[in-house]
C-alpha cells in the first residue's frame, strides 16, 4: 500500500498521488497517461501529473493502482476499487487481454491472455494474486505458458501448480528458478507451438529472448522491442540489452521476415499497424539500431 507519509513533491495537488517506493516501471505513465507522467529531469520515478478530471480518467488511474507492481500509487482517501478490478483482464484486440497486476518482480512488466479454442496461453507472469487467478478460471484457465526472457518469470511456478500449463523457455534463459520448464527451446530456428502459434528466439536483450506470434497477427515480444512514442518508431532497449547489442540487430532483422499487425511489449508501449506498414515499421527500426 502506499504511503502518504512518502508521497512525491512533484505529485500535482489532490487525492491520488504516487510515494516514494516508486521504481520507475512505465505502468502507470502508459496505463493512465491522462494521469501520470515520467518526473521532470529524469527524476527517476512517476507522479501524478494531473489529478482526474471525470470517472473514466479516474478509473484508469484506479487500474493503474492494481497494476503497480510495487504499490507506489495510492489515495488520500480509501476507493472502491471494484470497477476498476473488473477492468481486469483488459481486452486489447481479438482475444488478446492484459492481465494488469504487474509483478515487481519482472520490474513491472505486461503479461498478456491469448484465448485460443485448444487451450489458453499466458505469455509471461503477472503476480499470482486471487484477482488474476479468478479471471484466469473464468477465461478457460491457462494451458501454455510462454516466457519470453528470464527477467518477466515472476510467479510462472505458482501459476504452472495451479493450472497445471506447460511452460516454454529458451533453454539459454534457464536458470535455478527455471530449471524444470516443460519446453525448453533451442537455437535460433522458430518453433511451432500449435496451430499458429509460433516461437521465434530473438538473442539480443538476453542470450534467450523469444518472442511468440499467434496467428501472424499478434507478436508478444517481451523485452525485444516496442513502440517509441518519443522516436515515433519500434525500437530496442540499447541502454538495457543485457547480452548483445549486435545479436540483437541480427534477431530483429529475422524478425522483420515475419508477418504481425500488432507488437505487444513487456515493457514499453503497444503498436498496431497493417502488415505492410509493420514491416516499414520495422525496417525504420532496423535503420536506427545501426546507428545507434
Amino acid at each position: 500500500m502506499a504511503d502518504l507519509a512518502r508521497r512525491l513533491p512533484d505529485n500535482a495537488p489532490g487525492p491520488f498521488f504516487v510515494d516514494a517506493g516508486c521504481i520507475d516501471c512505465d505502468t502507470c505513465n502508459w496505463l493512465a497517461p491522462a494521469v501520470f507522467d515520467g518526473a521532470p529531469a529524469g527524476g527517476g520515478h512517476s507522479r501524478v501529473h494531473r489529478q482526474p478530471g471525470d470517472a473514466a480518467a479516474r478509473l484508469r488511474a484506479e487500474m493503474a493502482l492494481l497494476a503497480c507492481p510495487v504499490g507506489a500509487i495510492g489515495t488520500e482517501q480509501k476507493h472502491d476499487l471494484a470497477a476498476a478490478r473488473a477492468a481486469f483482464p483488459e481486452r486489447v484486440a481479438g482475444e488478446v487481454y492484459h492481465l494488469g497486476y504487474h509483478a515487481e518482480a519482472s520490474f513491472g512488466a505486461a503479461s498478456y491472455l491469448l484465448r485460443r479454442p485448444g487451450g489458453n496461453v499466458l505469455v509471461d507472469s503477472p503476480r499470482f494474486t486471487a484477482p488474476v487467478v479468478d479471471a484466469l478460471e473464468r477465461l478457460g484457465g491457462v494451458a501454455l505458458m510462454l516466457l519470453t526472457h528470464c527477467d518477466d518469470v515472476a510467479d510462472h511456478a505458482r501459476f504452472r501448480a495451479h493450472f497445471g500449463c506447460a511452460r516454454v523457455l529458451h533453454e539459454a534463459d534457464v536458470a535455478h528458478g527455471t530449471r524444470d520448464v516443460e519446453i525448453k527451446l533451442a537455437g535460433e530456428a522458430p518453433v511451432a507451438l500449435g496451430p499458429g502459434l509460433l516461437a521465434i528466439p530473438v538473442p539480443g536483450h538476453t542470450r534467450g529472448s523469444a518472442c511468440l506470434l499467434a496467428d501472424e497477427t499478434f507478436l508478444f515480444t517481451g523485452d525485444h522491442a516496442a513502440w517509441s512514442p518519443e522516436r515515433g518508431h519500434i525500437y530496442a532497449f540499447r541502454d538495457a540489452c543485457w547480452h548483445d547489442w549486435q545479436e540483437l540487430r541480427r534477431s530483429m532483422a529475422r524478425l522483420a521476415g515475419h508477418r504481425f499487425e500488432w507488437i505487444l511489449p513487456g515493457h514499453g508501449r503497444r503498436c498496431h499497424f497493417p502488415a505492410a506498414r509493420m514491416r516499414a515499421e520495422l525496417q525504420r527500426c532496423l535503420d536506427w539500431m545501426a546507428a545507434a
